[in-house]
């Protein structure tokens, strides 16, 4: 058998093939899952999926999400999916900047609602930089 990856949006199905092995930012770290792995729900965090495809391995900035694990199926649901060249640094960089400026000034006792949403926002936006950036010498 062979290992089929699904990653879906709310806005869309951003990908939906078969491929050699897929890593995924799991909450409590990486995750390397290959075809036959045992079943599992994951939690995720904002950052890295890589997969590989024909030889080559494709990375995509994601932000939180689920996946879930059977022995031949990856199913990603996330709120972000990103390759390098959809992503627009210096929007990513101001979207950055506004939510850490909220966050400096959001008193203790403010909701921590908004302090998560904040913080997550944060997170999302260092997890597509540093795909971004990573090839730059």
């Amino acid at each position: 058998m062979a290992l089929h990856l699904e990653i879906v949006t709310p806005e869309k199905k951003i990908f939906s093939n078969t491929v050699g092995n897929v890593y995924l930012p799991g909450a409590d770290g990486e995750l390397g899952i290959l075809d036959g792995h045992a079943a599992l729900v994951t939690a995720l965090q904002p950052g890295e999926l890589r997969y590989e495809k024909n030889g080559q391995t494709i990375s995509l900035a994601i932000g939180t999400g689920f996946a879930e694990v059977t022995e031949h199926r990856v199913n990603v649901l996330t709120d972000l999916a990103a390759d390098e060249d959809a992503i627009d640094e210096a929007k990513v960089e101001a979207a950055m900047k506004r939510a850490e400026d909220q966050l400096a000034g959001i008193s203790h006792d403010h909701d921590a609602e908004e302090v998560a949403h904040l913080q997550a926002i944060i997170a999302k936006s260092m997890a597509q930089l540093r795909l971004k950036r990573r090839n730059r010498n």
